[in-house]
């Protein structure tokens, strides 16, 4: 403890008074120094002020130099700068303190300024809020850990703890050298590690005033404050994870399709300046809002100034008033840690909040976000294929050959690299990158191209869209997914004058825009509830850009799912809700993304197999009853039946027996439907090998520089059909012609009688089990996993169909080029040397050396934290599976994703962005120079941020560009980026470009 917290302890510790009483006995300013001040015979008795005292020594000839601090205050230099520091705080707090009790006099600032002897600029300072604010961020922060070190006694403060609570560590440490002149300790220490006694483990542990230093030696006693998080730099503290607050049903109405709640379906209305209604610095956020503890509001969240007396939140269905409000809203899921069945944000991306109401009581806010004010700017704007490929043949070469081009320029710039360790990291994730893009058939993004979320805007034409985005004027192409069509897409004027847009959603808003309902409902029947679209801008005056676009189909007007497929529920002899059509009870779908993809695939193939409007409006129909069907409980069979999808496969996706005749339909029928499809390989083990000639496992009948599986022992991929009871010891074991025999595993004699051996066909050489002597062949099933089809083979085109479509020959085509430059990225990398390692640059180094490992070994640290929340994690998710065995895949995956976030909260894993090792310039220069060896220096690239990495990583702009660039160049400008995006996009000026376009250079 400093010589300062001594000294104030013993005069805290001397009385009977808290410290509570014992500030308002001395006053806040006699709490900063050495002594308290007015006693004794010394100067601070005349100033009464730490500063006063230093401004006197300072006027008598004292330097502050480490000696003369030390000697007059007992204080080193950082304890001093700290003092200083809090000393003129407390003076400013005072001073407007007594301000503005002058304020509350009646006095005006500068007759205030006059009384205290300081200007009127000065007093109007003192009234600022947010310079207040930051005088008082330390001492909030110092309030928190307070009550958090009474409650826990021993908490962890050491490092990485700031980024935890999301301040500065200066301001962490500031708080902690204010406690500790208060009494409290800051106990620190070294420990061994468990498994390495020679690497020891820093501790800084904050103490209560009767803790020992020795107590930090007991481990398990010390407590974490990663379960807190400060989301204004420290004025205030907040649980990251809280079971949401519930909303009163009375301050909640609901606007009814008969009241014009269909032309906002989805959107809820708050009312302005309601503390636990906020949106903090948001002004449209995509929420969850708990309703009375049992039900919940999902929906677009946005202010409204039009909210009827004593109604704070209002939720616009398209739904009847018929239904009372809790029908209108959803039950809430049966998961504690995830009510809503979807993940919120988390608390330190502003999920959750807390606020003070007006008995100074700290309370969780109402809202949940799920996704917020410029969150969707962050989506990636490549183009899909199932849009591209309904435009024209043109503008699919072209943004087709833009992306090969991007990817030829990114591979020669990998090439270029000397480092050959950083170069194998970067063409080990190229490859991978050019993997996944063959399989998902993304084109580069149009010029302008954008994702936006969808906002209500009712007063404006229905020819017209709000988008500060963009220029007033500018056409926008609208796109929404899963697209079924041309005729899916309104093309826009944008008008950013519309008075009620501008007011509700500002000039300058990031990523969303207002159109009408009626727009909505052609995009696919989209609500405002967070549905997305893709504006590209089209129809220039040059008419460079010109997207597809075709009136709406007249099978699709005024067709409602709902009404059309809806059914009423009832609760059977079984106590359960069951659903009717009529008479007939219906079955509810389980298996929504499932039957989206085969309906989806169907649309595409129909599409590129020239269905006629008629066909392809009977198609949509049932894709917008399937999309809805196990929400809103829609006959989705009967749908099927009535658009007569059976016969649309079998024409548009056929199937034929040996002889080449039509014996059925479906399944995917095209390259674009087929590369993503499901198919299932053998039990792999082991990592991958690089087809690679002159190795052992070199396969010529495969692409040099493609992937080589090994498949795993017979033993572990095939198995003998049956099953086996563990509490009664049987085991029942199928024949190959469907015989079931049942035996007991533990009578010796029935196993040697019946237990299957594996072996091999001896005419097929194909592995089979039967029992022991031969006599009895089992039926015999294999273990697989899934791939995709076009991860699978080796040439994209024998996924085409036999009409080899022209727009499928350019996917396969880009595919193919896709797989060749990972291929060839590949065979670099086995082609390129190791890093040698040179002793003498680790010698010269060695400072940057030890700072490397070091920091190295503290990202490795999160690896354990890692593998405890992964375990915690599965145990708990078995457990929810268990107790809801009907628990859709979808949901599972949104469960899994909230337990793990949980438990890395937990135990304190963090990301990898978080735990990155930051490389210095002088710390690149060691890499460079064989300091590291070759795999320290993996590990310490798979710990880094990648794009900050690829920063240091790849060679400077250079004057004269390469064949690739040259190319990307070209490829930009004949997709009509114009001169300023495509210099952008390379980093050189304008006039370069137009240069090499021109083949000036």
């Amino acid at each position: 403890m400093n010589p300062i917290a001594e000294e104030m302890a013993s005069y805290l510790g001397s009385s009977q008074m808290n410290d509570e009483e014992f500030l308002k006995h001395y006053g806040i300013p006699r709490r900063s120094g050495r002594y308290p001040w007015g006693s004794g015979e010394d100067p601070y008795q005349r100033t009464n002020d730490f500063l006063s005292r230093v401004d006197e020594l300072k006027s008598k000839g004292w330097k502050e130099t480490p000696e003369n601090i030390k000697k007059e205050f007992g204080l080193n230099t950082t304890q001093y700068r700290r003092e200083k520091s809090i000393c003129r705080d407390e003076r400013r707090i005072l001073q407007v303190n007594t301000a503005k009790a002058l304020k509350k006099d009646g006095l005006s600032n500068s007759e205030i300024g006059r009384k205290m002897g300081v200007n009127e600029s000065t007093v109007r300072g003192w009234f600022d809020q947010e310079s207040e604010s930051r005088m008082m961020k330390c001492r909030e922060t110092a309030d928190f850990l307070r009550d958090q070190v009474k409650q826990k006694k021993m908490i962890d403060v050491g490092s990485e703890v700031e980024r935890e609570l999301n301040i500065s560590r200066e301001k962490l440490d500031t708080a902690l050298y204010m406690l500790e002149r208060e009494g409290y300790h800051v106990h620190g220490g070294r420990v061994p590690q468990p498994t390495n006694k020679n690497q020891m483990t820093t501790l800084k542990v904050l103490a209560d005033k009767d803790i020992p230093n020795k107590a930090i030696f007991e481990y398990d006693k010390i407590q974490t404050i990663n379960d807190y998080i400060s989301r204004d730099g420290g004025q205030t503290y907040e649980k990251k994870f809280t079971y949401p607050s519930s909303l009163d049903s009375k301050r909640l109405m609901i606007r009814y399709k008969e009241d014009g709640g269909i032309e906002k379906d989805g959107i809820v209305e708050l009312r302005r300046g309601v503390p636990d209604l906020s949106l903090g610095e948001s002004r449209y956020s995509q929420v969850r809002i708990l309703v009375d503890g049992t039900h919940y509001i999902k929906g677009m969240a946005v202010y409204s100034d039009d909210m009827p007396k004593g109604v704070d939140v209002i939720f616009n269905t398209n739904k009847s008033n018929k239904l009372s409000k809790m029908e209108v809203l959803k039950e809430i899921k049966k998961d504690p840690d995830n009510p809503f069945g979807s993940a919120i944000k988390d608390a330190d991306k502003g999920g959750q909040y807390w606020y003070t109401d007006k008995d100074g009581n700290k309370k969780l806010g109402l809202i949940n976000k799920r996704a917020d004010e410029g969150d969707w700017s962050d989506w990636k704007d490549s183009l899909p294929s199932q849009f591209l490929a309904k435009q024209s043949k043109s503008m699919a070469k072209k943004q087709l050959d833009l992306a090969k081009a991007d990817k030829a320029a990114e591979l020669d710039e990998i090439m270029s690299l000397t480092n050959p360790t950083v170069k194998k990291y970067y063409l080990e994730k190229f490859a991978s990158n050019c993997d996944s893009a063959a399989v998902d058939l993304k084109a580069a993004a149009l010029p302008g191209q954008k994702y936006h979320v969808i906002i209500p805007i009712n007063s404006m034409g229905d020819d017209k869209i709000y988008a500060p985005n963009y220029k007033d004027g500018t056409k926008l192409a609208l796109v929404r997914y899963p697209h079924g069509g041309t005729f899916e897409i309104p093309i826009l004027t944008v008008d950013n004058k519309n008075a009620t847009a501008r007011k509700l959603l500002g000039t300058d808003v990031k990523d969303a825009v207002g159109i009408t309902s009626k727009v909505a409902e052609r995009l696919s029947g989209a609500d405002f509830d967070g549905d997305t679209v893709m504006c590209i801008p089209t129809h220039d005056r040059k008419g460079k850009i010109k997207v597809a676009s075709t009136p709406e189909l007249e099978g699709l007007k005024g067709f409602d799912n709902k009404l059309q497929y809806g059914s009423v529920e009832k609760i059977g002899p079984d106590g359960k809700k069951h659903y009717y059509r009529g008479d007939r009870e219906i079955k509810i779908m389980k298996n929504t993304n499932t039957q989206m993809g085969i309906i989806s695939n169907l649309i595409t193939d129909m599409t590129l197999g020239g269905a006629n409007s008629d066909e392809l409006a009977a198609a949509v129909r049932h894709s917008m009853v399937v999309i809805d069907a196990e929400k809103h409980k829609l006959d989705y069979r009967q749908s099927y039946i009535d658009n007569n999808i059976a016969a649309l496969q079998k024409k548009y996706q056929p199937k034929f027996d040996a002889d080449g005749n039509v014996v059925g339909g479906g399944g995917a029928a095209t390259i674009l439907s087929r590369s993503k499809g499901q198919t299932p390989v053998l039990k792999r083990r082991g990592e991958a090998r690089i087809n690679t000639k002159g190795k052992s496992w070199y396969d010529p009948s495969k692409p040099e520089g493609s992937l080589l599986y090994t498949t795993a022992p017979d033993k572990d991929v095939y198995y003998a059909d049956g099953k086996y009871d563990k509490k009664t010891g049987m085991k029942t074991v199928i024949t190959s012609n469907g015989k079931k025999i049942t035996y007991n595993m533990n009578n010796k004699e029935d196993r040697d009688r019946y237990e299957p051996v594996i072996g091999k066909d001896p005419k097929t050489g194909k592995v089979i089990y039967t029992n022991k002597d031969g006599s009895i062949t089992y039926r015999t099933k294999a273990r697989t996993m899934d791939s995709t089809r076009m991860g699978e083979t080796n040439d994209a085109t024998t996924l085409v169909s036999s009409s080899r479509h022209p727009m499928e020959m350019l996917y396969a085509d880009y595919a193919n080029s896709m797989k060749a430059m990972a291929n060839k990225a590949r065979i670099e990398m086995v082609n390129t040397g190791n890093l040698v390692s040179n002793p003498n640059a680790k010698k010269i180094y060695q400072k940057e050396v030890s700072s490397l490992e070091a920091k190295l070994n503290d990202a490795l640290k999160n690896s354990v934290r890692e593998r405890t929340a992964v375990r915690l994690a599965s145990a708990e998710i078995k457990t929810k599976k268990e107790a809801d065995p009907e628990m859709k895949p979808g949901d599972l995956k949104k469960v899994s994703q909230r337990t793990l976030s949980k438990y890395r909260e937990e135990v304190g894993s963090v990301s990898r962005r978080k735990r990155a090792v930051q490389i210095t310039d002088r710390e690149w220069e060691a890499i460079q120079a064989g300091a590291i060896s070759e795999n320290k220096l993996k590990k310490i690239l798979n710990n880094s941020d990648p794009d900050t990495l690829r920063e240091r990583a790849m060679p400077k702009a250079k004057a004269t560009l390469n064949t690739a660039q040259i190319n990307r160049i070209k490829a930009m400008s004949a997709s009509n980026f114009t001169l300023n995006q495509i210099a952008e996009k390379m980093n050189l000026s304008p006039s370069t470009i137009s240069k090499y376009l021109k083949g000036e250079k």
